[in-house]
This record gives C-alpha cells, structure tokens and sequence, in this order.
C-alpha cells in the first residue's frame, strides 16, 4: 500500500428526456468535448467508459434516462478545478433544463488509494449509502471534501 489517496466521484442524474430529444441534444451533443477536457485536466486518473467510448450507454437503474458518470482524481482540488473552472461549468449552469432535480444525490465521493480502480457495483454502493444515510467517513458530497472551496459558491447557480 502507497498511503496515497485518490478521490472517486460518481455523478448519477435523471434526464429530463430521452438521450435523442432536442432538448437534450446540447447536453449529449458535447458529453466527448467535455469527458475529453476531463481527461486533458491536471489531477485526472481514470474514468469510466462503455463500449460507447462514455458512459451513457451504461443502464444501473430500470429507468433508461438515468445516466451515470464514474471516475478518479489525485485530489479534490483536481476535480473542482475541472467541474468549475473548465468549459464543464457552462454545462453545469445549465443542468436544470437537462436534469431532474428530484433525483439525488447527484455527486457521490470516496477516498481510494491510489492505483486502484473502483467498480460500477462499488460506486453504485457508496451512491446508495449516501443517499440513504447521508454523509459519512466513506462518502460524501463536496461538503466533505475538506481542501474544496469552488463549490460553495457555485452550488447556487
């Protein structure tokens, strides 16, 4: 064991509509330029990809408009930056009109040590835990990333 943690996310959400309706097309039109930004930013280790190159082919729920994204940072810090100081932001300012904002949580996160790589079952796991049992030493939200500071503000818009 290195003793190096790494941070995993999950991020789970409902689309408002199918993945092939218009008013979903801006969001699923640029899901490659934005997984490519993700994988360019500084800190990023591994994400999660179906044989669709993404992830949104990937059904963990009956309901096919439930999309699931995965992946694993050298640090809280990293993923912030890339979730709000890259062009991902402009997509997230704009989840209200692709996501249900009933279906929560939206984020899970997890210290891993570094070099391992979680599952979609483990993932899956932690999201549930968290959204059954709130936040704990072993997921949380941004809340619990302690050296995260972007996303207070940002949680607003």
């Amino acid at each position: 064991m290195s003793g190096v943690m790494h941070l995993a996310e999950i991020n789970i959400a409902r689309l408002l509509y199918p993945q092939d309706d218009p008013r979903v097309a801006e969001f699923m039109d640029n899901l490659e330029r934005v997984n490519t930004i993700a994988e360019r930013s500084a800190g990023f280790v591994w994400r999660f990809k179906d044989d669709s190159g993404n992830a949104t082919d990937t059904q963990v729920f009956d309901d096919p408009q439930v999309i699931v994204n995965m992946s694993v940072w050298e640090s809280a810090a990293a993923l912030e930056h890339f979730v709000f100081k890259t062009v991902h932001q402009q997509f997230y300012g704009k989840r209200r009109a692709w996501f249900d904002p009933a279906f929560k949580p939206a984020l899970a996160l997890w210290w891993i040590e570094a070099g391992t790589t979680p599952t979609l079952d483990e993932a899956l796991a932690r999201w549930r835990r968290l959204r059954d049992e709130g936040p704990g030493a072993d997921v949380f939200g941004w809340e619990g990333a302690a050296e995260a500071e972007l996303w207070k503000t940002a949680r607003c818009g």
